[in-house]
């Protein structure tokens, strides 16, 4: 026998039951017979982490200079080892499943690393030492099937860099502890959690939930746009049945063209089948294939110019399973179809442990996806925070949470009609209704765009009015079900799940973002946070689909759906991207992450509602066991899960989307790294731990505060120091703002907001290469997004609770058009907020102080050359009037080039007002700063003479320089 190396970690509980608190059984005896394939996975020839670890536009750069053959030559596996293991397998005498059946649905290439391989009880030991054998006991605990110890490989083959083991097999199962340990929370009898308990018949096609989110090609003001823009081919995993249907069953593309048809849609779908093993779901469990149907429903309706390219995997024969890893790899190195964006909401190996050879093969896997950029989509799971798993503690599906890819968790939508209905709802809408502030503030957070009244309750029953996070859970006495139906509990689809994975470490998109995330139970283990965003997966509004045989329509959900609707989402921001000379989005999670910091508006921000579903094996609860003629099963709930709230959280993570201001930051960013990376950031590192301005330029410095809160500001030789006020409870935030920039934003809602007064607001000059510190109460400030904001022109200094914010930005947009070129559009989107008649003007300047031709703001004749300078806009003249008291316009500015510094002037009757406070007027001595950042590329001017109510939202300002071109879709 050849010398064997132990893999560290590659016990049987390493890959099926991490966290599982559970024990192998001690009275297995050797399996007789068996079969099953498993991949042997190679690492690579060369380190991929300077690509991954890059920015968005870095990758693309480095992945367009690599033709497919240098890139796997670099990123594959060494040809000459990946030859070697081959050559050592066939001497020992086990076959790959190449050599079974050369028509499979595995992937076994030197370019994937991997090789397939059959095992049985003749060969097992073989591959895997002297100690390894299949065990099977059928004790009190049921019936297991596994090995003892760690997997050895010969010692030849671990050389050649095989690292990896993945099973394509039904044999293994989890292992829990019964009963498991822990102390059951008081549970409040009922709802479990909020907006999810009106009955269960509400739905909407795909198409129009599309539109509740704004797509870019479903939106109000883009209504014929999703049918007529050539949008990319989504790959859907769909392990074991592909496009398979009964014997006698229409075609699948018949199927999906009358439910398209029922849509609106005339031009017939482009199915594609990648399904050596696919087959039609067996009588005994004829809705398995729901699945795939609400997968193809959502995509061929939300995005209905995308080809569809359905992958089995594996299938079922010759000892195929159709593990969804199998699918993955179809979908990944299908260089026929070449999918821009992947979707899946089937599991894997659910909780794999780290440092495994399992959790290798998968984070390899997924690394695949990034070298094809490819989007790659998964649903965060349906069991709430206990994720079915009854360890006690707080779970996540280590298979969808990898940080390669964009993770989708789930929420409930209700219209005001259907939250009247809703006991967990009512009073939040009637407190809407009666224009409570507060509720309406939070509402409008969360994405609502029209004032709620009693009227709109009958007439707007499709319209949103409140999304909160997606929890069926029901209290029944001692019992936890789903409300509706009583069939469901812990152990079925009722809840988003999400949370924290520790078998990774947290991606620097999230710490970049501020983040420092960890189980929410005792072990508060760090890692990888899920979901990342967000969408409708069911409660109060559901999908109309198919139904699993894909004839008629029914209302299906879960996080199952999320996943999808946001994949025809990212095919349509690609097809923007091509029209703006972009490449396409491929894994871009760090772009979502710089979006929410420096254009909040981009996202609705889920703030109610929780996941919490953590429990173990044995207790006076009980809950659904999810099997057809299996009785309940015996619990204590746990309590440890995860709630909504402001910004990111574990159950949203960012939010969910609104497309067209989502794309429109996308775009901004991916322009700004891909032609402008050389340009300075507004701040940058000293080289220590702190902050030196990278230009000569006067920033505005801007508090948000709960109380007095005293500001030092530091700049070089300059400083100032200032006690700010108290904001108002309502003072305009980036969010606020930007959300009002919207076409459809109610007048209303702007007017209910008026003279909400910011805290107090200074400049300070600051010199290319001095220090720069900001220290609010004596302390200094974080910054834990800067990164992310300071390219954009603006950073956060913050208070070590959070509760006091000092933003330093400039007051000068930089024209980052498309590629960089000249003569170019920019969109400029105005709301007004105050009620006198305002004129606007853009100007160009030298440099971030404002300075023409050597003349700085204030100076004699200033006002001269700034309208020597003044930009023309298409509607003719150099300016553009204020829209009206709540109103909403835009106009284009004409002949801009790439890097402008572009200022603006505000003027109201007699008054002239600069966005530089050494040109205004002087209050005791002091010059009137009129101008607040409110993120990218926006502003708001207080329009009064002296300070006015110092609201800042008298008109708020957007300039935008990418939209215009190609097609301008986002215009």
């Amino acid at each position: 026998m050849p010398a064997y190396v132990a893999l560290p970690n590659s016990t049987f509980l390493d890959l099926t039951s991490y966290r599982g608190n559970g024990t192998l059984p001690t009275d297995g005896t050797p399996l007789a017979s068996f079969s099953f394939n498993l991949a042997l996975v190679l690492e690579r020839a060369n380190d991929p982490a300077e690509l991954l670890n890059a920015d968005w536009a870095t990758r693309q750069k480095l992945l367009g200079a690599l033709g497919p053959d240098e890139l796997w030559k670099l990123y594959g596996a060494d040809p000459v080892k990946y030859a070697e293991v081959l050559n050592r397998l066939s001497e020992l005498g086990i076959k790959t499943v190449d050599e079974i059946s050369a028509v499979n649905g595995y992937v076994s290439s030197a370019e994937s690393r991997t090789i397939w391989v059959r095992v049985d009880e003749t060969n097992f030991t073989t591959l895997f030492g002297q100690g390894a054998a299949l065990l099977h006991s059928t004790g009190a605990g049921g019936s297991l099937t596994y090995w003892n110890g760690n997997l050895s490989l010969p010692d030849t083959i671990a050389a050649a860099g095989v690292k990896g083991v993945m099973v394509d097999t039904g044999l293994f199962s989890l292992v829990l502890a019964d009963p498991g340990g822990g102390t059951a929370p008081s549970l409040a009898q009922g709802a479990q959690g909020v907006g999810n308990s009106s009955p269960q018949d509400n739905g909407m096609a795909p198409s129009g939930i599309a539109g509740l989110y704004d797509f870019p090609f479903n939106s109000a003001s883009t209504p014929t746009l999703w049918t007529g823009v050539k949008t990319g081919t989504i790959g859907l995993l769909e392990p074991g049945q592909g496009t398979a249907l009964k014997p006698g069953s229409a075609s699948f593309d018949d199927l999906v063209d009358i439910y398209r048809k029922n849509l609106g849609i005339d031009q017939p779908v482009d199915i594609i089948d990648v399904a050596p093993g696919g087959s039609a779901p067996p009588d005994s469990s004829p809705n398995v294939a729901d699945e795939r149907s609400l997968d193809v429903g959502i995509v061929t309706a939300a995005s209905p110019n995308s080809a569809i390219v359905l992958y089995a995997g594996s299938g079922n024969h010759i000892g195929a399973k159709s593990d969804a890893y199998t699918a993955y790899q179809a979908a990944f190195w299908d260089l026929v179809n070449n999918p821009e964006i992947v979707s899946s909401s089937y599991r894997s190996y659910s909780h794999i442990a780290p440092d495994s050879p399992f959790s290798f093969t998968y984070r390899e896997l997924f690394i695949d996806a990034v070298l094809r950029n490819i989007t790659m989509v998964n649903a965060v799971g349906d069991g709430g925070s206990g994720d079915q798993f009854g360890n006690g503690l707080a779970n996540i599906n280590t298979s969808h949470a990898n940080t390669y890819t964009l993770v989708a968790g789930g929420s409930s939508i209700s219209s005001l009609a259907v939250a009247q209905k809703d006991d967990t709802l009512s009073a939040i809408a009637a407190a809407a209704i009666a224009g409570d502030k507060a509720t309406i503030w939070q509402l409008v957070s969360g994405g609502l765009t029209s004032l709620p009244t009693a009227a709109s309750a009958a007439s707007d029953t499709a319209a949103k009015f409140i999304e909160t996070v997606w929890n069926g859970y029901f209290l029944l006495d001692n019992a936890i079900v789903n409300k509706n139906d009583n069939g469901g509990g812990y152990f079925a689809n009722n809840a988003g799940a999400g949370g924290v994975d520790p078998s990774q470490p947290q991606p620097s998109y999230q710490t970049a973002f501020g983040l420092d995330l960890a189980t929410s139970d005792p072990d508060a283990l760090p890692g990888r946070g899920v979901p990342d965003v967000a969408a409708l997966s069911g409660g109060n509004l559901k999908y109309q689909v198919p139904l699993s045989g894909m004839n008629g329509v029914g209302l299906e959900g879960g996080t199952s759906a999320s996943a999808p609707l946001w994949a025809a989402l990212v095919s349509q921001f690609n097809a923007v991207f091509r029209d703006q000379q972009l490449p396409q989005l491929g894994y871009m999670n760090d772009l979502l992450y710089i979006a929410a910091a420096i254009a909040p508006g981009s996202f609705n921000d889920v703030t109610l509602g929780n996941n919490t579903s953590s429990f173990s094996l044995g207790g006076s609860y009980t809950t659904p066991s999810g099997e057809p003629n299996v009785p309940p099963v015996a619990i204590t709930p746990t309590g440890f899960g995860y709630s909504a709230g402001d910004s990111y959280d574990l159950v949203s993570g960012l939010g969910t989307p609104n497309g067209i201001l989502l794309a429109r930051a996308l775009t901004a960013i991916a322009h700004d790294q891909m032609s402008f990376a050389d340009n300075a950031p507004m701040l940058d590192r000293d080289g220590t731990n702190g902050w030196k301005s990278t230009e000569d330029q006067d920033l505005l410095v801007q508090t948000t505060a709960d109380a007095f809160t005293a500001v030092n500001v530091v700049a070089g030789t300059d400083s100032t120091s200032f006690i700010s006020t108290p904001s108002d409870q309502f003072a305009w935030t980036s969010l606020f703002a930007q959300q009002t920039l919207q076409t459809d934003f109610d007048a209303a809602l702007v007017r209910m907001f008026d003279g909400q007064s910011q805290g107090a607001l200074a400049s300070v000059s600051a010199s290319a290469g001095e220090a720069f510190s900001v220290a609010i109460d004596a302390k200094s400030g974080l910054t834990p997004q800067a990164t992310l904001t300071s390219s954009h022109g603006f950073v956060d200094f913050s208070s070590d609770n959070g509760g006091d914010t000092v933003r330093v930005a400039r007051s000068v947009a930089v024209a980052e058009t498309v590629g960089a070129l000249d003569n170019q559009e920019a969109i400029v989107r105005v709301r007004q907020n105050g009620e006198d008649s305002v004129v606007l003007k853009f100007y160009r300047v030298d440099d971030f102080t404002g300075k023409i031709d050597g003349l700085a703001p204030g100076d004699a004749g200033y006002a001269a050359a700034a309208e020597a300078r003044a930009y023309a806009t298409a509607a003719g003249g150099t300016t553009i009037r204020g829209p009206g008291y709540g109103n909403y316009t835009q106009a284009k500015l004409l002949d801009v080039d790439a890097g402008d510094l572009i200022a603006m002037q505000l003027t109201n009757g007699a008054n002239i007002f600069w966005a530089f406070s050494a040109a205004n007027e002087q209050v005791g001595g002091a010059p009137v700063n009129h101008l607040w950042n409110y993120g990218l590329n926006t502003w708001g001017w207080e329009d009064l003479y002296g300070g006015g109510d110092r609201d800042f939202n008298d008109l708020v300002v957007q300039l935008d320089f990418s939209s215009a071109f190609g097609n301008g879709w986002l215009v």
